[in-house]
């Protein structure tokens, strides 16, 4: 495809939403691909039967109709970009393109012109609209005049679309002489028979009684020619075959069920709610015989090596193989990833759903709810988490998976057993996506791979770990030895951390506390600690805390404080949902990514305060010194 033009920023019309893409013409046909990737559209020129241009507002639109009754609108087009395309086409396609022009006078009297499943309203020799009788639900009469074409309400429609078309009459009167009739059929009723395309039409196969997860709820599934129609008792869903990326059979681990999930763009709509995958669940071992409503000439003609004549076997197999032949979607099965029962993917939980989580080869898929499908090249880095920082013993036998994509969304999948660990890391590195961990494991000791790594369910929360690692190089861990208030007392003359929220175990001040506790090694076990009035045998009683003087100097604070102070407000102004703990994670992370230029202004802020400490410092001991020789004499 490297001959012909390109063009960005060409938008696909329809009631699928106008979505951006690149548009390509070569000798062989035409493709669209829709920005950021996603939906792809490729005609070969065999199939293609006409090309109109139309002049639009702002813009221009090519139109394509081809052997299949499908037209695609595209615009976006330049006026210099006709007579390049123009040529083009004549010269390499043997295709000559057509010019039509668009009403913009407001009448609303015209005629009605079908052409295949198009039908356009003109006025005179102009064109006011047109709309695709593929998208039609339900055709009827009211009275003998007028016809009534009813849209799906549930049809696939872009997410950005507010309003959709539902409903669309038109008034024909008796002296019509397009569409001629007498007493016994009127001339709307020409037109009715000439416009109910689709919903008369047989479907190939039927599946009744199937269960669907999303959206939820037993469907009578219908397999036709161009699109497939799911029949419930409060929902009518008629999808287009052209709407299918991809389809996707995944059986459950250890479970009688398999999952055939349909991969839609556009997705369909129910009210305010997208549904871009359809779970499908069936049951593993129930077989089937179905017979295919096609004749052989059409079988040898149009679905040659891709249907046959009868099928028989499970369900699953039978139903994505028919839908695979009739929509031409590829289907995509489990990858060589095995959990430790052998399974295809593993039990975690997402937006407090529990579900499973299939490792695949360009991707990972969550079901059943929310279904969740992120492409490897989605993906900037994944980061493995120990689970649950309260120190629950339960907790040490699970771990998260956080998966951060380019686009800085983030999906977090909680509660993996620990066992799997080994196989999903192995799976992950295999494919070659960066694990944020690893340089971790590799150059400290006690980093969050190692700790998961490690048998010891008494071992440091890995998360706490790494948000001190993370601030570990800029501030020492040595107590400070100018100024020492009292052998009891453990903490500094002041204790700002209840000033500071969630971002103290951020600061240099938590891990001077934890420091000589954890000194001999990161992976040491957390001692319990006992509670009150219980006292180890042999052990002397604890003295009671000195009350801290209030007088006395501030510590001088870590830069990592000034600029988690300076840029807290505007992460939480720009992601109100997240939790004070997300926040100071974040902040963390970008405080690790940051280069010693950018980190230089709050270096220079706590070396003055430092300074500041100091000079207080002396002062509170010059103080404290002329209080003591000052004091009253005993007798």
């Amino acid at each position: 495809m490297t001959d012909g033009h390109h063009f960005n920023n060409i938008s696909l019309g329809g009631r699928g939403g106008n979505n951006p893409g690149q548009f390509k013409l070569y000798s062989g046909g035409l493709a669209w691909k829709r920005q950021g990737g996603g939906k792809t559209i490729e005609v070969e020129k065999s199939d293609i039967t006409s090309v109109t241009w139309m002049a639009i507002p702002r813009s221009y639109q090519l139109g394509v109709s081809t052997k299949e009754g499908l037209f695609y609108r595209f615009f976006g087009f330049r006026e210099q970009d006709i007579s390049s395309l123009t040529n083009f086409m004549e010269k390499n396609m043997r295709i000559t393109p057509e010019e039509k022009q668009l009403s913009v006078g407001g009448h609303n009297w015209g005629g009605i012109e079908i052409n295949g499943n198009m039908l356009s309203f003109n006025v005179g020799s102009k064109e006011a609209f047109e709309v695709s009788l593929a998208d039609v639900a339900q055709t009827q009469m009211q009275g003998k005049t007028d016809v009534v074409l009813e849209f799906h309400v549930d049809d696939t429609t872009g997410g950005n679309e507010k309003d959709s078309l539902m409903d669309l009459s038109f008034h024909v009167p008796t002296s019509n002489t397009q569409f001629p009739g007498d007493e016994n059929r009127p001339s709307a009723q020409a037109i009715l028979n000439k416009a109910d395309v689709g919903s008369s039409e047989e479907a190939v196969v039927t599946f009744d009684g199937i269960a669907i997860l999303t959206p939820r709820g037993r469907y009578s599934v219908e397999l036709h020619l161009s699109f497939l129609r799911l029949q419930g008792q409060a929902n009518d869903f008629k999808i287009q075959y052209s709407s299918i990326l991809r389809l996707f059979v995944l059986p459950k681990s250890n479970n009688p069920h398999t999952f055939v999930v349909i991969t839609l763009d556009p997705p369909i709509r129910k009210g305010q709610t997208l549904y871009p995958h359809i779970v499908i669940q069936f049951e593993t071992e129930a077989v089937v015989q179905r017979d295919l409503t096609l004749s052989d000439e059409v079988l040898a003609e149009k679905y040659k090596d891709r249907l046959e004549s009868s099928y028989q076997g499970l369900i699953h197999e039978v139903f994505s193989k028919v839908l695979r032949g009739l929509s031409g979607a590829k289907v995509t099965r489990p990858s060589t990833f095995r959990s430790c029962q052998d399974g295809y993917a593993v039990k975690s939980s997402l937006k407090a759903e529990d579900g499973l989580l299939y490792p695949l080869e360009k991707g990972f898929f969550f079901l059943p709810k929310p279904p969740t499908l992120i492409l490897h090249e989605e993906i900037e880095y994944v980061e493995f988490e120990r689970h649950g920082a309260g120190g629950a013993s339960i907790s040490s036998h699970y771990f998260d998976l956080l998966v951060k994509l380019k686009n800085d969304q983030e999906h977090l999948f909680r509660n993996i057993q620990r066992n799997e660990y080994h196989n999903l890391f192995n799976f992950i590195s295999g494919k070659h996506l960066k694990i944020l961990n690893l340089g971790e494991a590799q150059g400290r000791a006690g980093g969050v791979t190692a700790v998961l790594q490690s048998t010891d369910d008494d071992a440091v929360d890995p998360h706490l770990e790494r948000i001190r690692n993370q601030t570990g190089d800029d501030e020492s861990d040595e107590e400070d030895e100018d100024f020492v208030a009292d052998k009891d007392d453990s903490g500094s003359p002041t204790d700002d951390s209840g000033e500071e929220g969630s971002d103290a175990s951020l600061s240099g001040g938590e891990k001077e506390k934890s420091s000589k506790k954890e000194a001999s090694s990161s992976k040491a076990p957390l001692k319990k600690r006992k509670p009150k009035g219980e006292d180890a045998e042999g052990s002397e009683k604890r003295k009671p805390k000195k009350k801290k003087d209030p007088n006395a100097p501030k510590r001088a604070i870590a830069p990592f404080m000034y600029f988690s102070k300076a840029e807290r407000a505007n992460l939480k102004n720009s992601n109100p949902e997240l939790a004070t703990t997300e926040i100071a994670k974040k902040l963390g992370e970008r405080w690790q990514k940051m280069t010693a230029e950018e980190k230089q202004p709050y270096v220079e802020q706590s070396q003055v305060d430092k300074k500041r400490y100091a000079e207080e410092s002396a002062a509170y001991r010059g103080a404290a010194a002329m209080d003591v020789d000052s004091g009253p004499a005993s007798d």
